[in-house]
């Protein structure tokens, strides 16, 4: 009874050995695919996401509660992201006024500069703009620029 029950259990093929080789070999590969899914939803702390990795529901409604949650999560993120693109838009364009701003006052001092180096007497050494830029020094610790001090230079006719 038990050589015709291991001769009919698995068809004609039951003694074929390259077909029980290919069947532990699927099983095996079952098996490692499942310990690496069973490791990855260790990592996972949501049941949520482990019934999605797995594809695995008892019911529809179970499925679509969790892929709804899924689709909350991903519409949370773009609002994030476009809450983040316009803050990044709004300081850029307060960058950019900043600079509008600070090129009008720049401006501004260069031409006040240029109307009153006409009014500077000419043996005085601000007489001279770009001798003043070059013997500027920009100072770190105090953060501003230390200029040379006006001097009055009278030539001494012999």
């Amino acid at each position: 009874l038990q050589m015709l029950e291991q001769q009919v259990v698995g068809g004609e093929q039951a003694q074929n050995k390259d077909l029980k080789e290919k069947h532990k070999r699927r099983k095996k590969y079952a098996d490692e695919r499942r310990l690496q899914l069973a490791a990855a939803l260790q990592e996972s702390n949501e049941d949520s996401s482990e019934r999605v990795l797995l594809n695995v529901y008892d019911s529809i409604q179970e499925e679509v509660r969790a892929k709804s949650k899924m689709l909350e999560k991903l519409w949370a993120a773009e609002t994030e992201i476009k809450d983040l693109q316009l803050e990044l838009g709004l300081e850029k364009m307060d960058y950019l006024s900043t600079i509008r701003r600070q090129e009008r006052d720049l401006m501004l001092c260069q031409q006040l500069l240029d109307q009153v180096q006409s009014l500077v007497r000419r043996d005085c050494n601000y007489s001279n703009l770009e001798k003043i830029r070059r013997e500027s020094v920009w100072d770190e610790e105090s953060g501003c620029w230390k200029i040379p001090e006006p001097v009055i230079q009278k030539t001494h006719l012999p």
